[in-house]
Formats: C-alpha cells, structure tokens, sequence
C-alpha cells in the first residue's frame, strides 16, 4: 500500500524522520513536503538544507501555499471564468450571504483563508480531472507533516488524494491537536482536532491507508512519559507510550506544587513556565508560554497552571475533554525530565507534593 500514516508520540523524532525519509528517496523522485505552520516550515526547510542538500526535487511548502499554488490560481477560471486570485487574506471572512466569486475571494481578489479549502475541493470537479492529473504529473509523492491541524474541506482533498496516482504519506500525533487549519468550520467537525484519529482508522478499515504507530519518546522522562498516557479517556485505544530517556537528575517525574511554594520551585529548578491562556497564572510573576505557543518545542522541566478542567482531572481522575486534554498533553511532554503542576488541593491524586524540604 503506498498511503501511508505514522501516529507519532510528543518526543519521537517525528519532524527529523520525514528528513531522513527526504534524504532516502532516489535523486529522480519527485517530492513534496506539506505542513500547516511557518514555524514548521522554516524547521524543515533548514533540517532538509542540512540533511538532503542539493536534491532539487525535494521541495517544502505550506498548506495554504499548496491549494493557492496548485488549486485556485491555475483552476480559478474552471469555476468562475475570467477571474483570477491576486493574493491570500488569512484573517478576513467572507459576508455570511455572500454567493459566487465572493463567498471565496474579497473586493481585492485575495482567497479567504477560511474558503480556500472548500474552493479547492470544488476546482477539483469543476476541473474535469485536470488538476488532480496535473499534480500527478508534477509529484510522485506528497508528505503532510502534523497532519491533525488539517480541517474542514481539507480531509475532502485528502479523500482525493489517496485515490490518485501519487503516494501519500503523512505523520502526526493527533493527541498534540490544538491548531486547526479552519477551527471555525462545521464542516467535517467530527474529524477536527483529535477526531483526525477516527478520519484515519475510517480510511484504514476501507483499505486506503495504512496506520502505523510510532510511540518511542526520546524526549520524555518515563514517568513522563506513563503520565501523558493517563491524561486521555482509554476509549481513545491510543498505545502506550515507550520511553528512551534514561537520563537521572535529583529531580525526576511528576509533582504537585502549593501555590506558596512556587517562587522557591521555580528559583531552585527553572522549569518553563506554562499556561493555557493570559488570564490564567495572573497571580504569579513568572515569564510564562501558553500551551499552544510551546507546541514543539522541548524544556529540560516545566512548571503548569493547570485549568479548572485539568485539577479537577488531577484531583479526581475526571477525564478531560478532547480539546483539553490535547492542550494539556503538549503542555506536559514539553518536558524531558520533570513536571510540576500548581495546585493545593491534591483530592485523591496519588502525585507527590514537592516541598522545600523535599
């Protein structure tokens, strides 16, 4: 089978296995690397400079980059005769009547970020065929790195996609879902943020994809690491998580911190600090990160202001939502050996409370 997916764990190398995959293929291989944010992007990009060097069909591009590229500015006119698209607007959204050109371009005639997806799938019908062919005949292959940001129409462009010539292979982790691609859409909502697991084992029952599971953590100490697999529901079937850390400080694991004890955590260990939003933590002076901010990145330790949802999952084993427990996963495999959670009441959580004379 040549559509391929890798659910990948917080800490598994996942953005330097798609560089090595790069670095592998023959030299004639026609490759493209899609992923949603700049960050990202400009990630690969450099890792690919590095690693794959001067292989010239290779080749990093956004999301929003890759449907104005190759859907809407070539096709535009397959829909909408004579029209063309003269820019992008990101923030911009359409008047809610709106109908024809202008439910997908503004009065400059730039694409409306949150239209795009829906556009480029119409173009593909309207197109008769030509653009999926055109794609077949400019890459052999299509990579989509964080694929769980994808939303909306986009998993209509994947559908697509997998039944075409062109091998697809994609790598995520969907209990990293806190981005969307277009978190405001209803449609396909069922798939968005971590429901892109139930998108895939759907595709996978049907023979169009293969699922396989990558859950080695480099980064995450293992009580880290056995602590992340208890934060989602086990209705979710996720596989546990296997750690390669074996690095031993004098202060390893997951602990509870009062909120009088903060100030001499964070002088002794200088754990980054995290948040879920700017209104939370408000009462300590500290240079905090919100969850999503911190998505890929890696801390030697971390100290978390945890929502009201997360005490009360800490306190009483109440499981999270999908959304949050998402934003708390990354929030807490952002870390390699500690995690200290703020709170003062620990219910029957049977996590230890550091104390200075700990």
């Amino acid at each position: 089978m040549a559509n391929h997916l890798t659910l990948a764990v917080a800490g598994s190398r996942k953005t330097q296995g798609i560089v090595d995959h790069c670095t592998s293929v023959p030299r004639e291989r026609r490759v493209l690397v899609l992923t949603y944010t700049q960050a990202n992007q400009e990630e690969l990009i450099r890792r690919n400079k590095q690693y794959v060097g001067d292989h010239h069909h290779v080749e990093v591009m956004g999301w929003f980059t890759f449907l104005l590229r190759h859907f809407a500015r070539p096709f535009l006119p397959f829909k909408f005769a004579g029209q063309r698209v003269r820019g992008f607007n990101f923030e911009g959204r359409p008047f809610l009547k709106a109908s024809g050109i202008h439910r997908f371009l503004d009065s400059d005639g730039a694409a409306f970020g949150c239209e795009l997806g829906r556009l480029a799938h119409e173009l593909i019908a309207e197109s008769g065929g030509a653009l999926l062919r055109r794609l077949e005949c400019i890459y052999d292959e299509i990579l989509i790195d964080e694929v769980q940001d994808l939303s909306a129409h986009d998993w209509e462009i994947i559908d697509v996609l997998l039944h075409s010539s062109i091998d697809i292979r994609m790598v995520g982790d969907v209990r990293q879902s806190v981005l969307a691609t277009n978190p405001r859409s209803s449609k396909n909502a069922k798939y968005s943020y971590a429901g892109a697991i139930k998108w895939a084992r759907e595709r996978q029952a049907k023979g169009l994809l293969e699922i396989v599971d990558s859950v080695t953590t480099w980064r995450c100490h293992p009580v880290l690491a056995k602590f992340s697999d208890s934060i989602f529901d086990p209705s979710w079937n996720f596989p546990e998580t296997q750690s390669k850390n074996e690095t031993i400080t004098n202060h390893d694991g997951v602990f509870l911190v009062t909120e009088k004890h903060v100030p001499e955590y964070v002088r002794l260990f200088q754990p980054q600090c995290l948040r879920h939003s700017a209104s939370s933590g408000k009462k300590f002076d500290l240079d905090f990160m919100n969850f999503k901010v911190s998505k890929g990145m890696t801390f030697e330790r971390v100290l978390v202001i945890p929502t009201a949802p997360i005490a009360k999952f800490i306190a009483s084993g109440t499981f999270l939502e999908a959304k949050a427990a998402s934003s708390f996963y990354v929030a807490v495999t952002r870390a390699k050996q500690s995690v200290a959670i703020v709170l003062d009441q620990a219910g029957s959580s049977s996590l230890p409370f550091w104390s200075p004379k700990s």
